[in-house]
């Protein structure tokens, strides 16, 4: 008898322990970029996670906008490597493109990961491969894509130009009303700089993609940058990337270069004119995208992974990514489709559709020659 309540014990134990609650996993998600990035993964995605996993708390640390905030990112990965411990403390970080290229000189911070994911087989973006000259493919997971195109207010613009060469021309026959803030106060007056160059020199892949760096093709950039100053004088110079959706908003200007998600969000806001469109001029004007990293001896790498695969499925990309904040999807628009609302999808590609965004969605230059570039400018535009 005894021998028998002792093995209904050890069942029902058995059976008790098999129901308690799973144990408790902390995420650390560091991520860069603007505070729109820390509520985006405190408010949304941390408690969407969390309802899918409730074993999962996902905890973000910020670590502030532009190349300083990965630069912080890059700093701890780095403690972390030189502290020999086993594991680190970082499970996923958010990072934007010119982090690729400092932490793959680095060497040994990142995990390879990607190619693990279910959500991989969605990634067609050539930023998955290649992050401002760098190889990256495997190592990065794009979020979201953020694009220059330019708007333009079709009251007086009824056949928009549909590459820099027809631009020039009605900005000739158009003098005032087309606008940019130069490479001063935001980049999506530089985004239209780096695309002149682009258009001009013919040589994207190697500026953008394969380099190397060549100080003698800076030297030969002269002319054009003395073609864009002569372009200047038909312009109006805008105050930032704000201004130039200001001024198009008073119809002060009729057309001019903006970054998509910002259009959009002053859209809904109801600060823009609803009837304003957009155009992506042939070759295409830069982009760029932000980046999910693993850190290579991450303490909790298949939670990582769940979180990326996650954020970067069709229904999240949709929901979150294009219906919330305006942006491109991270994995292909085609896939996202049967996700999102029409009203949404309808808006974020009217104008400009994946087929479009793959084939002129351009890159930013590399790191030497995008700094060449906005040197250039000031020399022989602003002052030349």
């Amino acid at each position: 008898m005894k021998r028998y309540i002792w093995l209904i014990s050890v069942v029902l134990f058995g059976t008790w322990a098999g129901l308690a609650a799973p144990e408790r996993v902390t995420l650390l998600y560091m991520t860069a970029g603007d505070i729109n990035m820390l509520a985006l993964a405190q408010n949304v995605l941390g408690p969407m996670f969390a309802e899918k996993y409730p074993e999962v708390e996902l905890r973000t640390v910020h670590t502030g906008p532009g190349d300083a905030g990965s630069q912080l990112i890059l700093e701890k990965l780095r403690a972390e490597k030189l502290s020999g411990k086993a594991t680190w403390d970082v499970d996923v970080a958010m990072v934007h493109q010119v982090f690729m290229s400092w932490a793959m000189a680095e060497g040994d911070l990142l995990l390879q990961y990607a190619q693990d994911l279910e959500t991989w087989k969605y990634v067609t973006s050539p930023h998955a491969k290649y992050a401002l000259g760098t190889l990256v493919e495997g190592y990065v997971m794009p979020m979201f894509h953020s694009q220059v195109a330019i708007a333009y207010n079709p009251k007086y613009v009824p056949n928009p130009p549909r590459s820099y060469e027809e631009l020039v021309e009605w900005v000739k026959a158009n003098p005032g009303k087309f606008g940019y803030n130069g490479i001063k106060g935001g980049m999506s007056g530089v985004a239209f700089v780096v695309g002149w160059v682009y258009w001009k020199s013919g040589k994207y892949e190697k500026y953008a993609i394969t380099g190397p760096y060549d100080e003698a093709e800076v030297a030969s950039w002269e002319p054009i940058f003395k073609e864009l100053k002569e372009f200047n004088k038909y312009v109006t110079i805008t105050a930032g990337n704000v201004g130039t959706l200001d001024a198009l908003n008073r119809g002060e200007i009729w057309m001019g270069p903006v970054w998509v998600d910002m259009f959009y969000t002053f859209m809904l806001t109801g600060k823009m004119d609803p009837n304003i469109r957009l155009v992506l001029p042939a070759p295409g004007l830069p982009g760029q995208p932000m980046y999910f990293v693993i850190p290579k001896k991450a303490r909790n790498i298949d939670w990582a992974k769940k979180f990326v695969e996650f954020v970067t499925s069709p229904e999240i990309q949709a929901k979150v990514i294009v219906e919330m904040y305006n942006w491109y999807p991270g994995i292909d628009g085609t896939y996202i489709k049967d996700y999102v609302s029409p009203e949404a999808y309808a808006r974020l590609y009217r104008d400009i559709t994946p087929e479009e965004l793959r084939e002129k969605g351009l890159s930013f230059a590399l790191a030497k020659y995008h700094t060449a570039i906005l040197e250039a400018y000031e020399k022989w535009t602003i002052g030349g």
